[in-house]
């Protein structure tokens, strides 16, 4: 799924300056690798855990780590040929945004990709899926990108080989930044220590807690459903390059069992 969509970005030089937005431990950057020399890739993520865990990876020396928001990037203007974001606009809380930085971040001609789950069909994987975190709607992706000032938008779906190819699992969306944008060199917007005073109250107290938990609940139930999937279609993947068959690690064996486990548990208790 990842290097499908990372085509979009059309890296065809590996002199390119690249900016991976929300490199978490740095599996898209590892994609990016492969066509750009790590030098020239700057990772940005708000998380020093999932930068320190990105740090460890040999393949990824050389590259350039930040801590940073995706909504106030913490580099210049015109910067970057390529922006790529994958698997982080979800827990964005306002993507436009987030997608105007990237705008703002790349040079005019450049491009930039955003990759990024699609609201679920079913009613009740939508259900879960919205209550856990942001999942945008395929005009919302189409929408922010025009709104930030990309033209030339080209488009591609993705899913994981358990679900229906005909089912828009993911998206992957590029735009390019016009030739002909003014290219100040301008930094980043500097961030105000404004201080905010948020409500507060037991009443309050309780909504975040009722919210914490039923995301938490909702978002756990995507292993199930994801392991049950592999489960079922494990066949599909005869024909998948070997490179690309996935693979259960250890947690996921575990987590499969005690599954199964409880299905039979409650398919023993209502026969008995």
């Amino acid at each position: 799924m990842r290097d499908e969509c990372q085509e979009l970005a059309a890296f065809k030089d590996r002199n390119l300056s690249v900016v991976d937005v929300g490199s978490g431990t740095g599996f898209n950057t590892e994609g990016i690798i492969r066509y750009v020399d790590p030098k020239n890739i700057t990772c940005i993520d708000q998380s020093p855990h999932q930068i320190a865990r990105a740090r460890t990876k040999s393949n990824l020396t050389g590259c350039t780590f930040i801590i940073g928001d995706a909504e106030n990037l913490p580099v210049k203007s015109n910067s970057f040929d390529r922006y790529i974001s994958a698997g982080s606009i979800e827990y964005w809380p306002d993507p436009l945004q987030g997608l105007k930085e990237a705008f703002r971040v790349i040079k005019p001609g450049g491009i930039a990709l955003m990759i990024g789950p699609l609201e679920p069909q079913g009613w009740l994987t939508r259900l879960l899926a919205t209550t856990w975190m942001l999942f945008p709607k395929d005009e919302e992706y189409r929408q922010w990108m025009k709104e930030a000032g990309f033209t030339d938008l080209q488009i591609r779906y993705t899913s994981p080989h358990w679900v229906s190819t005909t089912t828009k699992y993911g998206i992957a969306i590029s735009g390019k930044k016009p030739n002909d944008i003014p290219s100040p060199e301008l930094t980043a917007p500097a961030s105000t220590n404004v201080e905010v005073k948020e409500k507060t109250g037991f009443l309050r107290t309780l909504l975040l807690i009722w919210r914490v938990t039923i995301g938490s609940f909702a978002g756990f139930l995507f292993i199930p459903i994801a392991l049950l999937g592999y489960l079922f279609s494990i066949g599909k993947q005869k024909n998948i390059p070997a490179e690309y068959r996935e693979r259960l690690n250890g947690y996921q064996v575990f987590a499969l069992v005690i599954i199964l486990g409880i299905i039979a548990f409650v398919l023993w208790s209502i026969i008995t």
